[in-house]
């Protein structure tokens, strides 16, 4: 589960960086805001598995 959970996150993460590359190169303001929005949902995805990693060792 956590290692679905992880790819989960690397995937959002990279999705979020595509949307907000492909609204800069367009200049749709929108668009860039919503890559920002899925890159910090990804962020805080890893960072909570990450934490659940250092209370399981």
């Amino acid at each position: 589960m956590a290692g679905e959970q992880k790819s989960k996150a690397k995937m959002e993460q990279a999705k979020g960086k595509a949307k907000e590359a492909a609204g800069r190169a367009v200049g749709n303001e929108r668009l860039e805001a919503e890559g920002r929005a899925e890159q910090a949902k990804g962020d805080a995805r890893q960072s909570k598995e990450k934490a659940k990693d250092v209370f399981k060792h």
